[in-house]
């Protein structure tokens, strides 16, 4: 059951590593377009991190977004562990504002 429970918390750690990559890559790309005039520009590093957003949306809409929340509000994630895409508003933030330079350059979705 311990082994069980570790293995959990392994798997939750490692999609937690892997998302906040993303999250950081995703503000990085948000906070360049926002600031930048070439749109060709804009357009071209939205489309490169598509995938990656979509994957952060699943992440956050799916079952194992709400599950590592769980862990971690029982203290069972390492204390050092970067934790922002588990703040209730952090990645619903970052992609209400993704959504919103896909507007402003009336691009829908790349």
């Amino acid at each position: 059951m311990a082994k069980q429970k570790n293995s959990k918390i392994t798997e939750a750690v490692t999609r937690i590593q892997k998302m906040e990559m993303i999250l950081d890559k995703l503000l990085d790309t948000i906070s360049l377009l926002e600031n930048c005039e070439d749109q060709a520009a804009s357009s071209e590093r939205l489309s490169a991190i598509q995938k990656d957003v979509s994957k952060l949306e699943r992440y956050y809409e799916g079952r194992n977004w709400k599950a590592d929340f769980a862990l971690d509000e029982k203290g069972l994630l390492p204390a050092d562990l970067k934790r922002g895409v588990l703040s209730e508003d952090g990645i619903y933030n970052a992609l209400t504002r993704y959504e919103e330079l896909l507007d402003e350059m009336g691009t829908e979705e790349i």
